[in-house]
């Protein structure tokens, strides 16, 4: 069952219709009548098994184990990027507008498929279940966005000036060319938009596809790879693989048969896969987005009532294991007060437990290390400043057996402490207050990330903040998320500074040309 009266985004997931839960309740119940199941890697159209596997465990339940997965070793990153070599010559010549066909046909499996993914979404990675429904749907509408830039763009094949030469005709054109072999590595967060928005960029382009998923979410770009399988894409132009990213994802970084890669992840490792793959002959293409310690500014103008609530949802949604969560906020001294009262008071209404339930907003945290970093960051800021809510693990019945945090909000933490500073990706927000809005905007921006951030305050002021914060991508006066929220061909997203490597922002116009690099054609006559 699809819903089709409703276009549900981030902007409009928080009132559904009611046939929505009704269809995810149902292909919940057909999800857990089917978990641990084998699955393989998708190479060369086929599944392909390893010797070594590992168990997928969900963090909602430790105890469940959703699927086994391929272990993929060497051999196994060899043959996945042999098949996208294999099957580049053909792909890259077939006219774009039969591979944007092609990836329509899979934006709409995926979408008939929405429901049942997005189950399999919130047991595997702990999201809720309208979280996780916004997840696949973002996927299907970043791949449609791509197609969509093809066309409007004429697939890249640009007339250009003639010469001006009498008695010659010298006619010109640009033609901008896939690379060849494009590598994506997407993380546990946001397995089906960030796994398939670049796979799906790549691919219209030309480009063919190696994805490796992260360890903890292979069971959903698994079946969302099966959505590609089944539009019809050919053999080779699009593979899967999975296991450890240390170990098989560093064999494909430094493969020489990788011409470009999309990596989203931390910035630690995504600055190493930097350096490793520029360890080659010439220089091929990153795209990297590394993630953020997206600040909020709230003027004494500001609505209280909608910055409090933008400020919960973007620091709590996911658990705060979003690259774009709110997890600093500068409030002038007129509202500091207020503000955090009333995001405490909204904190304490969420509900935490089971994603798949109607009534959760918070769900477990990834893994243990996620819970165990919890732990000590929530120690480290208990000494250094006031914790007004949270800091804690859940226990009892309910909680037992899986990674579940009490959100958390801080005040009263020094300036200079190194959390300011550090990305936690857990459910902890810290409020300041300053004393206008010149120091709130250089607190701001005295990071090193800059991908995106929130301002609450007057029609004047937010010219200024736009002019003056170093994001890319900036919300203002929005209840909805004070810093996430974003939607192919609506909010573009990507970052500034150590959070993005290339200045084009995923889901917008100028993203594809990442994906792509420019002939000059002249012919003279």
């Amino acid at each position: 069952m699809t819903t089709t009266h409703f276009k549900l985004t981030y902007s409009t997931m928080f009132n559904p219709p009611e046939e929505m839960h009704a269809c995810f309740e149902e292909a919940l119940g057909v999800v857990k009548a089917m978990l641990g199941n084998e699955y393989g890697m998708f190479i060369n159209g086929k599944d392909h098994f390893s010797p070594e596997k590992f168990e997928d465990r969900s963090p909602v339940d430790k105890d469940l184990v959703l699927g086994i997965f391929q272990k993929g070793n060497e051999a196994d990153a060899q043959l996945g990027l042999a098949s996208a070599r294999k099957a580049f010559p053909a792909w890259s010549r077939t006219p774009w507008q039969e591979r944007v066909s092609l990836l329509r046909k899979a934006a709409d499996l995926i979408d008939e498929r929405l429901y049942t993914i997005s189950a399999v979404l919130a047991l595997e990675v702990g999201k809720n279940r309208m979280e996780s429904l916004g997840d696949v749907s973002e996927s299907a509408d970043l791949i449609r966005y791509s197609c969509l830039q093809m066309e409007r763009n004429n697939g890249f094949i640009t007339p250009l000036g003639n010469d001006p030469l009498e008695a010659y005709l010298s006619t010109n054109t640009t033609v901008m060319h896939p690379y060849g072999v494009w590598l994506v590595i997407s993380p546990f967060n946001f397995p089906p938009s960030l796994s398939f928005g670049p796979s799906g960029a790549a691919l219209v382009t030309g480009n063919t596809v190696m994805l490796k998923c992260s360890s903890d979410a292979p069971y959903t770009v698994r079946l969302m790879a099966e959505c590609l399988r089944d539009a019809g894409i050919p053999q080779g132009v699009f593979n899967f693989g999975t296991g450890p990213g240390s170990s098989f994802g560093q064999m494909l970084i430094e493969s020489p048969e990788v011409d470009g890669v999309t990596f989203t992840g931390s910035s630690e490792v995504g600055m190493k896969l930097y350096r490793d793959f520029a360890k080659y002959k010439y220089v091929r293409p990153v795209i990297l987005e590394l993630g953020g310690k997206n600040p909020t500014i709230v003027s004494q103008q500001g609505d209280i009532e909608r910055a409090a609530l933008g400020i919960m949802r973007s620091a709590f949604g996911l658990q705060g294991q979003k690259c774009s969560a709110c997890s600093r906020v500068y409030a002038e001294e007129a509202v500091y007060e207020a503000l955090a009262k009333r995001v405490v008071e909204l904190t304490s209404q969420l509900v935490v437990g089971d994603p798949t339930e109607r009534a959760v907003y918070m769900g477990p945290v990834i893994n243990q290390k996620a819970y165990d970093d919890y732990q000590d960051y929530s120690a480290e800021l208990k000494r250094a400043g006031n914790v007004l809510i949270g800091g804690n693990t859940l226990t009892g019945d309910k909680y037992k057996r899986g990674y579940y945090c009490a959100p958390t909000v801080v005040v009263n933490v020094p300036g200079e402490h190194m959390l300011w500073q550090q990305e936690m990706f857990l459910p902890i927000v810290m409020i300041a207050k300053v004393p206008d809005l010149a120091e709130g905007i250089r607190r701001a921006n005295d990071v090193s990330y800059g991908l995106t951030a929130g301002f609450y305050g007057s029609k004047e002021e937010v010219e200024w903040f736009f002019d003056n914060i170093q994001a890319g991508v900036a919300y203002t006066n929005r209840h909805l998320g004070a810093t996430t929220g974003a939607w192919p061909g609506f909010q573009p997203f990507g970052g500034w500074k150590g959070s993005g490597a290339t200045g084009k922002n995923a889901g917008g116009l100028y993203y594809l040309l990442s994906y792509l690099h420019e002939q000059s054609q002249n012919r003279f006559e």
